[in-house]
């Protein structure tokens, strides 16, 4: 396999290391998702609780040890929660913007690995065949079909390289694109148990 590799020419190693990052995004974020659903869905519940308990002291310290998204967001809304409620939306719909794009973090990097990965290939093997075409034009154009067939595929190589790491990039980019919209469905979900809980406590008071 590396003999093979080898034959590809020097843009093998940049789609080499294409795969190597874009495989440590998709571990990364695939666990980083993971642990998000476990506390956010705990810290929601918990704070709603209290809220409508009326322990506003326990329910911050809650949102604040949980060191979630969903806590973080919560933590900013108790901030302002005797204000209008136009402000507490306002407070929530930000705060959980920044939430998302954080948790996006590295997609963009994987797309556009998904992207360059194939364009990299393309252009192992225009040089490649640039590299056989000149070796034929040296040769005089003696050349019989066995040598142009050896050059010509040695030159394809990088672009079926480049094909194979783009095509499972961009199917984890989309994976992942699916994890953040159910991230964002669960910051949202929580936001709006918040907003029931404190109504709810303001109508009882």
């Amino acid at each position: 396999m590396f003999v093979l590799l080898s034959k590809g020419g020097i843009l093998v190693g940049p789609i080499f290391l294409c795969s190597v990052v874009a495989l440590a995004i998709f571990i990364e974020r695939l666990i980083h998702f993971a642990r998000l659903k476990i506390r956010e869905d705990a810290v929601a519940a918990e704070v709603a609780g209290l809220i409508r308990q009326g322990d506003y002291p326990a329910a911050g310290a809650a949102a604040g040890r949980s060191n979630s998204p969903m806590g973080n967001i919560l933590t900013h809304a108790l901030e302002v929660m005797g204000q209008d409620r136009e402000t507490l939306e306002t407070v929530i719909a930000h705060s959980m913007e920044e939430e998302v794009r954080t948790a996006a973090r590295y997609l963009s990097a994987l797309a556009t690995i998904g992207n360059i990965a194939p364009l990299l290939g393309l252009l192992g093997t225009v040089l490649g065949m640039i590299k056989a075409f000149m070796v034929i034009q040296e040769m005089g154009g003696k050349v019989n079909a066995a040598v142009l067939a050896g050059g010509i595929w040695e030159a394809m190589l990088t672009t079926a390289l480049g094909l194979c790491v783009a095509l499972p990039v961009m199917v984890a980019h989309g994976y992942l694109n699916s994890r953040l919209e159910e991230h964002e469905a669960r910051l949202q979900h929580g936001a709006v148990h918040f907003i029931k809980a404190v109504g709810c406590r303001q109508l009882e008071g």
